[in-house]
């Protein structure tokens, strides 16, 4: 069970007991939210979307997750929100070795089929932590530019004999533009150096694929994503 927290209250002056919140992690083990002990919380004027959550990591695999701010509600009638220990700025990259370390290695699966190398891009997302990843409801007939769809991303795998092309690839964004989410792709064959290019302009991430099924980050944005997990 959390221990709880002194919290003084600046509107009236008195110390209150606070019991950290726990929440499950996806890992399975219990995160509590590491109130800071005695420091000075905020009052609460305006709440907006946010600044109600936080970013935690959980100590047993290293994941980072967005997690309810911790509140308080004094008896003076003052809401307060409470400092929480270990808040990585965006673009935090702390302790990339630690998760790397804490997550299970991935199992790559062997590809021979098309079918084979979105299987293998679909089991890659969710090691990388992305639990929802699923082929799309409705495709066109002969495949289309979506191949997986996630929680905020969309995903194509190309697994043909030649490069990716600079074309799949800003139809990907596009696509993605549209559906206000991220396009990530999977290539077989690698990509076109304007393909690489395209995709580094538009913030695309691009993995590549070898025969044994394991992806490896190509670009910048790539190497975020693992890094991120």
């Amino acid at each position: 069970m959390a221990k709880s927290v002194p919290v003084p209250c600046p509107t009236c002056g008195r110390e209150h007991p606070f019991t950290p919140p726990t929440y499950p992690c996806a890992c399975g083990a219990p995160l509590t939210l590491p109130v800071l002990p005695g420091a000075a919380p905020q009052l609460l004027a305006h709440r907006t979307w946010q600044e109600s959550w936080v970013a935690v990591r959980c100590a047993g695999c290293g994941r980072q997750g967005q997690w309810p701010r911790p509140e308080f509600d004094c008896t003076c009638g003052a809401v307060l929100q409470l400092p929480v220990e270990n808040v990585p700025a965006a673009g935090d990259e702390a302790r990339p070795a630690v998760r790397r370390a804490a997550r299970a290695a991935f199992r790559p699966v062997t590809i021979r089929t098309e079918r084979d190398a979105v299987t293998a891009a679909q089991r890659y997302l969710r090691w990388l932590g992305y639990t929802h990843v699923q082929r799309p409801a409705h495709r066109a007939a002969g495949g289309g530019v979506v191949d997986l769809v996630a929680g905020g991303l969309v995903v194509r795998v190309d697994p043909t004999t030649l490069p990716t092309t600079v074309r799949d690839v800003e139809c990907l964004w596009l696509y993605a533009l549209a559906d206000d989410a991220t396009g990530v792709c999977f290539s077989l064959a690698g990509y076109t150096t304007e393909a690489r290019a395209r995709a580094d302009g538009l913030g695309v991430p691009l993995f590549v694929m070898d025969l044994s099924g394991a992806p490896r980050a190509l670009n910048d944005r790539a190497e975020a994503m693992v890094r991120r997990r």
